[in-house]
């Protein structure tokens, strides 16, 4: 049976991460942005606008939104889908935070044996 599950990657501080700005990391080749919104609130979504590929993490962030630097394409943070007329998707990750810091959670696939 094959079950999947997360793992939490520490990726730093709360406070790393300006109000209303981002963050960029690396993991496994994929550029994920880390995002921090005016209520305080965290996310973490694929680096790419689906348009063109745009760095997000260079974007601004907007309610829980973010607009891409090269077309103005609007992002959702909580799902990575393209907002308005747009249509497209990033991959978004779940984010946890204890002790002021920051977990990234990956699934990972695990094989059990019956």
């Amino acid at each position: 049976m094959t079950e999947q599950r997360i793992k939490w990657l520490e990726l730093g501080a709360f406070d790393d991460i300006p109000k209303l700005g981002s963050r960029r990391i690396e993991l496994d080749k994929m550029k994920i942005g880390l995002f921090r919104t005016a209520s305080d609130k965290i996310f973490a979504i694929e680096d790419k606008c689906p348009h063109l590929g745009g760095p997000l993490s260079e974007g601004i962030v907007h309610d829980n939104c973010v607009t891409c630097p090269l077309h103005n394409w609007v992002i959702s943070l909580e799902s990575g889908e393209a907002q308005g007329a747009d249509k497209g998707c990033v991959r978004s990750f779940p984010i946890k935070i204890a002790n002021h810091r920051i977990f990234l959670g990956v699934s990972k696939l695990h094989e059990e044996s019956a």
